[in-house]
């Protein structure tokens, strides 16, 4: 892989090809990689507690969600709970399913003053095979990367 300086400036350089509103971008592997490495560094799953339960957790993430479940309305306490469980000056990687609902609470974050807020791209499961199915094409459990069964 590389050190984290390189994976952070390589997220950086992804963030301003993409013209993306927070710090950068990180595929699975490399967001584990920067987790481990960075102190203090915050791993934010921001799924349902439907798919925590029943798709899978990643062990030591903190869970916050970003449309509460059921229903699939937006968490309006998400700004809050962030603050109350992750410090705004840590590097911060929210990961969701696919990278789309992490994408836009990093957007949501970095408006909040959480200014080293970077998105897992591919999420936790990748996107939809041919079939219609996931965790075939990219994503944390495709990785490898440490998760258990809700």
């Amino acid at each position: 892989m590389g050190t984290l300086t390189e994976l952070l400036s390589l997220a950086q350089q992804r963030a301003r090809d993409l013209n993306l509103p927070y710090a950068g971008a990180l595929t699975p592997a490399e967001a584990h990689q920067v987790w481990q490495a960075a102190p203090g560094a915050r791993l934010v799953d921001v799924r349902t507690r439907a798919e925590w339960d029943w798709v899978g957790r990643i062990p030591g993430a903190a869970e916050i969600e970003w449309m509460s479940y059921p229903g699939n309305q937006p968490n309006p306490h998400f700004l809050a709970e962030l603050k109350r469980q992750i410090d705004p000056e840590a590097v911060v990687l929210f990961i969701c399913r696919s990278g789309q609902r992490s994408s836009k609470a990093a957007s949501v974050a970095t408006d909040a003053g959480y200014t080293n807020s970077y998105n897992v791209l591919e999420g936790f499961e990748g996107d939809k095979d041919a079939r219609g199915h996931r965790n075939a094409i990219g994503g944390w459990r495709k990785a490898g990367l440490p998760w258990q069964q809700g």
